[in-house]
C-alpha cells in the first residue's frame, strides 16, 4: 500500500444464515477470514433509524458474534465497547468465491429489513501492488465475470457499491506498472457501467485519501475510469484522515469533476491520522485511533452523500504492529478503537 489502508479489509464476508437462508450460507462458508469468531447474532442487534442511516446492519457480523460471546461470558465492559461497532452498518467486502450468491444474500437480507446493502468490490487484477492484500482477479476476463456475478446478485434490490479502493490512486502514484494501466482503466470503466445500469444501485468509484500528496493529478484518471457515469466517488476508505480533511480533499476533487458528490469512510477517523513512525506504514494498524462519526446520510455538506463505515472496525490492516493477517478480527485493537476519540 502507498499512503492508504484499504488493503486491510479484504476478508470474511459472513452474514446471518437465519436472515439469508441457504443462499448466503454458501457465501459464508466460502469467506477467507471466517473462522469461529463468536456465537452468532444473539446480541440484540437492530437496524439504525432509516431516515438517518438507511444502510443494513448485519446482525451476524464478526463484531456481533464477538459481542454475543462477551455478554454470555459476563464481560460487560468489553461487550459495551464492541457494541459500538456491532450496532452500526459496515461494508460487506465481496470475495471472489460465489460473488453472485454473496451479493444476492446481502441485498436480500437488507431488503427484508427495508434497508440498503453497502457492498465493497476489491478484486481488481494486481491488487495492492504486492502488499498485505496482494492478489485480485487473475486476469481481466475473470474480473469481468466477478463484476457481472455481483450485478446479477444485486438485481433490482437497493445497494450502494464502493468500487475498488486504491485502484485509481495506484495508477497515479507509480505503484501499478504502466503496462497494466490501459486494462485497469477499461475494467473500472466497464464495472461502473455494469453496476450503474442496475435500477436501485449507486456506485462510488474510489478516489484515495486526503494524505495523498498531489490531488490535482487524480481527476483525469477518475474520468478515464468512468467517474462521470458513477453516482460519485469515495474518499478515506480504510484510512484515518479526519472528516474535516476528507471534506476538503473531496470538495477539491468534486470541483474538478463538475460538482460530483462523494462519500467519506469515517469508520476509524475519530482521532485523525497517526503521525509517528515510518510514513509508509502509518496507515497499518496505527495505535491510538478511534471510531469516527456513525454512518449517516445527514452530513456536514450537501456534496457529501453519506458518512460510511466502509472499513469494518476491529479487523486488522495486515501483519504489522503485532496485528494478524489483513481482514482478521483483532480484539484488542477493536477495544482500543471503541474507547472513543481523545478529548484533548
Amino acid at each position: 500500500m502507498y499512503g492508504s489502508a484499504a488493503a486491510g479489509t479484504f476478508a470474511g464476508t459472513r452474514a446471518s444464515a437465519a436472515l439469508l437462508g441457504a443462499v448466503l450460507l454458501i457465501a459464508a462458508c466460502s469467506s477467507p477470514g471466517g473462522g469461529d469468531e463468536g456465537k452468532g447474532g444473539g446480541a440484540g442487534i437492530t437496524q439504525q433509524p432509516k431516515e438517518t442511516a438507511p444502510f443494513w446492519v448485519n446482525p451476524d457480523s464478526t463484531a456481533a458474534r464477538r459481542l454475543a460471546a462477551l455478554e454470555e461470558d459476563g464481560k460487560r465492559a468489553e461487550a459495551e465497547r464492541i457494541r459500538r461497532i456491532a450496532e452500526q452498518p459496515t461494508g460487506e467486502w465481496i470475495t471472489p468465491e460465489n460473488p453472485e450468491e454473496q451479493a444476492r444474500g446481502f441485498t436480500e437480507a437488507a431488503a427484508a429489513a427495508d434497508r440498503t446493502a453497502l457492498l465493497v468490490l476489491y478484486d481488481i487484477p494486481h491488487r495492492d501492488c504486492g502488499r498485505y492484500s496482494r492478489g485480485g482477479a487473475a486476469d481481466g476476463d475473470t474480473y469481468r465475470a466477478f463484476v457481472d456475478g455481483v450485478a446479477r446478485g444485486i438485481g433490482d434490490r437497493a445497494a450502494t457499491v464502493i468500487l475498488e479502493p486504491d485502484a485509481v490512486l495506484h495508477l497515479v502514484d507509480g505503484c501499478t506498472p504502466p503496462e497494466l494501466h490501459e486494462e485497469r482503466y477499461a475494467l473500472l470503466s466497464e464495472a461502473v457501467d455494469r453496476l450503474a445500469s442496475l435500477e436501485n444501485t449507486k456506485v462510488y468509484l474510489d478516489a484515495g485519501n486526503a494524505g495523498w500528496g498531489d490531488p490535482d493529478r487524480i481527476p483525469d484518471p477518475l474520468r478515464r475510469a468512468g467517474v462521470d457515469r458513477a453516482d460519485g466517488f469515495s474518499v478515506n476508505v480504510s484510512n484515518f484522515y479526519s472528516t474535516e480533511d476528507s471534506l476538503a480533499y473531496g470538495k477539491r476533487l468534486s470541483a474538478a469533476l463538475g460538482g460530483k458528490p462523494f462519500v467519506i469512510d469515517t469508520s476509524r477517523n475519530g482521532n485523525g491520522p497517526y503521525t509517528e513512525g515510518d510514513p509508509a506504514e502509518r496507515w497499518c494498524n496505527p495505535p491510538g485511533r478511534a471510531l469516527g462519526e456513525p454512518p449517516t446520510v445527514r452530513t456536514a455538506d450537501p456534496l457529501v452523500d453519506a458518512y460510511l463505515w466502509v472499513k469494518r472496525p476491529g479487523e486488522s490492516d495486515g501483519e504489522c504492529k503485532g496485528g494478524p493477517k489483513a481482514g482478521q478480527w483483532w480484539h484488542e485493537y477493536a477495544l482500543e478503537l471503541a474507547q472513543g476519540p481523545r478529548t484533548s
